[in-house]
């Protein structure tokens, strides 16, 4: 079946089926083997992108750049206070300002209304570097990842995310596997499980029944059994450092240990993480919590450099997937 995502937005992994995501994988694959055998073909050139930015980042940021140019575009990037928008400038008046002078805009920011408002607006495909609610060009990145290292299809993969089960990745995790047939654990406290988003658990148990997908949602850990991989994300986001106590306390009993890894009774299980990550103590924060008794640690050293770990493939897999993402929206 031909594919064609020629002008379309690319805010939210509900947005397409499950033969336009593999296609997007089949592109982020190919797009991968050439860089690396030398081949440039500038799908890109002459484009022209925006980078706009609420919130900061290293992997997001550099893989749309670094993307961008290897196919030959060329990269406007705006901070928050880099622009008028909306603070001097209505949303809606911004997208059709930049919209006018970019062939693509990326948004990485704090609401999801935002992106979906500039794609509204813009008239040029609108890609979603990340939202509170959402982050889509990560979940491609971590099944393509999954598919170099796993010799199985993706409809046969047990993902466990142990952890915040409210939180972005969890949602766009649960998306993602429903979507393409996947087994997915969300694993968490019950109080974080109540605090779920139930208007899109029942969408994506709904789209589950449609493809086959299996989607959990547990405190019991003997959900581990038979993953192929376990996912990890820091305990508390931007903005959220006040929580830090209260989440330690609700999050260690489910922190990624080697003890967690062999409860899963799979010698070869893979551990992913969308980073940045807590492992240790030496970044300025973990290290200042410490200080205060408190481990923010969502992971033990030991794992993360561990053989099962695959966070630095998954980190480089960000650019080949989002250049897929503008090559298919915006290339030629």
């Amino acid at each position: 079946m031909a594919v064609n995502l020629k002008g379309r937005s690319f805010l939210t992994l509900e947005d397409f089926t499950p033969v336009e995501i593999r296609y997007l994988l089949d592109l982020s694959h190919d797009l991968k083997a050439k860089r690396r055998a030398g081949i440039c073909e500038h799908t890109m050139q002459g484009k022209h992108i925006v980078l706009l930015f609420e919130k900061t980042s290293t992997r997001t940021r550099c893989s749309f750049e670094v993307a961008a140019t290897q196919e030959g575009a060329h990269v406007t990037y705006l901070d928050a206070n880099s622009s008028q928008m909306g603070k001097k400038e209505s949303l809606e008046d911004s997208a059709k300002v930049l919209g006018r002078f970019f062939d693509g805009i990326e948004y990485r920011g704090f609401e999801q209304g935002v992106v979906e408002d500039l794609a509204k607006w813009a008239g040029v495909p609108v890609w979603n570097g990340l939202t509170d609610a959402d982050h889509p060009t990560q979940i491609l990145a971590d099944m393509m990842t999954i598919e170099e290292h796993c010799a199985k299809p993706l409809n046969k993969v047990k993902v466990i995310f142990p952890g915040d089960v409210r939180n972005n990745m969890c949602y766009a995790w649960m998306i993602g596997a429903a979507k393409m047939g996947m087994h997915f654990v969300a694993m968490g406290p019950q109080s974080m499980i109540a605090e779920m988003d139930k208007e899109l658990v029942a969408r994506v148990i709904a789209e589950a029944e449609r493809t086959g997908a299996r989607i959990e949602i547990t405190d019991d850990k003997e959900a581990l059994k038979g993953a192929d991989v376990i996912y990890g994300d820091i305990w508390a986001s931007m903005g959220e450092e006040a929580l830090i106590p209260e989440r330690v306390k609700l999050l260690t009993p489910f922190r990624v240990t080697k003890e967690l890894l062999m409860s899963c009774e799979n010698p070869d299980v893979l551990y992913m993480h969308c980073l940045p990550s807590f492992h240790d103590f030496e970044t300025k924060l973990a290290a200042q919590w410490q200080e205060k008794g408190i481990d923010i640690r969502e992971v033990t050293d030991e794992v993360f450099r561990s053989r099962h770990s695959i966070v630095f493939d998954e980190a480089e897999n960000r650019m080949h997937t989002i250049k897929a993402v503008m090559v298919a929206t915006i290339g030629k």
